[in-house]
């Protein structure tokens, strides 16, 4: 599992597996978030599966699907919703964690986090945030 730490609360990570459930939990994760639509890939695992594992586990879930290179505010609404509601650490996860960290850009510009701040946030997790960071500073 390639978990990469955006901020103490938050995490991203490419795909993961129902094994992999269990190493989160033990790394002290307790919430999962899927962005990911099932069926986006023949390999993938329907997040039902997920579910299962991570509530037998104590984990908190949510699933926030996002089609590839199509977020709408609607998606950003639904993550900082879920995001703002569950219990830290959290890790999210699409196919491979741009989605994921992209959410969470959109969803803390929103709420007025400085963008320095986002794409430093980014950058140590390995992702490049300044074209999502860009469309922050349009929309103020």
């Amino acid at each position: 599992m390639d978990v990469r730490k955006v901020t103490d609360d938050m995490s991203v990570s490419p795909q993961i597996t129902v094994d992999d459930v269990k190493q989160a939990a033990a790394q002290g994760f307790r919430s999962l978030m899927c962005n990911r639509p099932d069926a986006e890939s023949p390999d993938q695992t329907d997040f039902a599966q997920f579910e299962v594992e991570a509530r037998n586990l104590g984990l908190e879930v949510a699933w926030v699907p996002v089609v590839s290179g199509k977020i709408t505010a609607a998606d950003v609404q639904a993550f900082s919703q879920a995001y703002d509601s569950m219990p830290k650490p959290l890790l999210a996860y699409c196919r491979t964690g741009t989605r994921s960290i992209t959410l969470w850009a959109l969803a803390q510009g929103a709420k007025g986090v400085p963008a320095q701040q986002i794409l430093a946030c980014g950058s140590a997790a390995g992702y490049d945030l300044s074209d999502t960071v860009q469309l922050i500073q349009a929309s103020r």
